[in-house]
């Protein structure tokens, strides 16, 4: 197998080894809760670990890439994996997880850090926009796995130990394929600079994607994050609602090369952005069977979002380097923990006023939902007009 194939395919597993320790992590929640008497507001504060070393790593990776290169900072994710999983199985309360998720989302972020410039050294062209697509299609794709898997263990009454040992088996496998092979050194001198990168990252259009990042994370990880409170009374399953819609990205990521090649990155944004906007409308309006058309519809929205930020900023705004596509990644992952306790304020104001009304019960349960997800029309909603000034701009820049 070619050099550059193996490279590609390790970069996927230790993407898959991020969507596992999302998803099963969330599936062994209220396992730890019970073992270890944890309160919710606990457990939360746990998983802020996991989004707070997300980022983190990714600044720091970054800033790094063009002197350490992208190997030493996959060793460095595979230690942080490794020692994440360990840590966990034998935390043996509170403090000891808060510790090893910091450490399994330090890896997660070490990994897109790493992986995603490195993807860009090796392809260009239609050849990069095709892997950055098909190599994030296996976040959706290994929370789909890691979800399943998660469910099935836990009906055989595998414990949260057993299944935290699960994530070792991308985490070797990417070790394994990583391992002595040689890696690419980046393509483009300035962009080893960090004060090249930084004079890049001042420029109008890395901004502009800076702020929609924003808004295309939310849009992406909002309604999935609160599909069980918010859909419970739909008369859809709420967890199938969300496995369909995150099987429907993993679809669309791999053809998503081809997308960015008929439509260009712009108009996959705007595109992307009305599916967004009309999957989250139907959600807010809808009920029974119809509600799952609105995940198909929502699915194929916000699957080009997050690997053609990244890639438009590796091809549109080429030194701002590693760093750049790095700090892109990192504002889609803070405001993902930004705005969660402003959806949280959306469904307490709405219970509040809906309760006013008279609504109690399923009734009230089913309109706080469509409320709420009525509130979320706002973040594709913008993302409408910022990409419609994009597309414009863009087209200009190339006339």
């Amino acid at each position: 197998m070619k050099n550059d194939l193996k490279l590609f395919y390790g970069s996927c597993f230790a993407l898959i080894t991020t969507a596992f320790s999302f998803s099963i992590r969330a599936g062994i929640l209220p396992q730890l809760g019970e073992n270890f008497n944890l309160s919710a507001e606990q457990l939360g504060w746990i998983n802020s670990m996991w989004f707070l070393g997300f980022p983190l790593a990714m600044v720091l990776g970054g800033l790094i890439y063009h002197t350490v290169g992208p190997k030493k900072i996959m060793q460095f994710a595979f230690i942080s994996h490794t020692l994440g999983i360990i840590l966990t199985i034998y935390s043996g309360g509170y403090v000891g997880l808060l510790i090893s998720t910091l450490f399994i989302g330090i890896g997660n972020g070490c990994t897109e850090a790493a992986c995603n410039p490195m993807i860009a050294d090796l392809y260009t062209g239609k050849k990069f926009n095709s892997l950055m697509n098909r190599f994030h299609m296996w976040f959706p794709g290994g929370i789909v796995l890691g979800s399943l898997s998660s469910l099935l263990m836990t009906n055989l009454s595998i414990g949260w130990q057993g299944q935290m040992w699960f994530i070792m088996i991308p985490t070797i496998i990417y070790a394994y394929i990583f391992y002595g092979e040689t890696f690419p050194k980046s393509k483009i001198t300035k962009a080893s600079s960090i004060s090249e990168n930084i004079k890049a990252m001042s420029s109008p259009l890395f901004i502009f994607i800076f702020i929609c990042m924003a808004f295309t994370a939310i849009s992406e990880f909002g309604p999935g994050q609160w599909t069980e409170l918010i859909l419970k009374q739909s008369g859809a399953v709420p967890l199938l609602v969300l496995a369909l819609g995150t099987g429907v990205m993993a679809v669309g990521r791999y053809f998503g090369g081809e997308m960015v090649s008929k439509f260009d990155q712009t108009g996959v944004f705007l595109g992307s952005a009305v599916l967004t906007f009309i999957g989250i409308y139907l959600y807010s309006t809808q009920t029974g069977p119809m509600v799952y058309l609105a995940a198909i519809i929502f699915g194929a929205g916000i699957c080009y979002f997050w690997p053609n930020m990244i890639g438009f900023v590796a091809e549109k705004i080429p030194l701002s380097g590693a760093l750049g596509m790095s700090v892109v990644g990192a504002m889609g992952m803070f405001s993902t923990a930004i705005f969660q306790p402003v959806i949280g304020g959306w469904i307490d104001s709405a219970n509040k006023e809906l309760s006013n009304l008279g609504l109690s019960g399923n009734a009230l349960d089913l309109a706080v939902g469509q409320e709420t997800l009525t509130s979320m029309l706002s973040f594709p909603g913008f993302l409408i007009v910022m990409f419609t000034i994009l597309f414009f701009w863009q087209r200009k820049l190339k006339t």
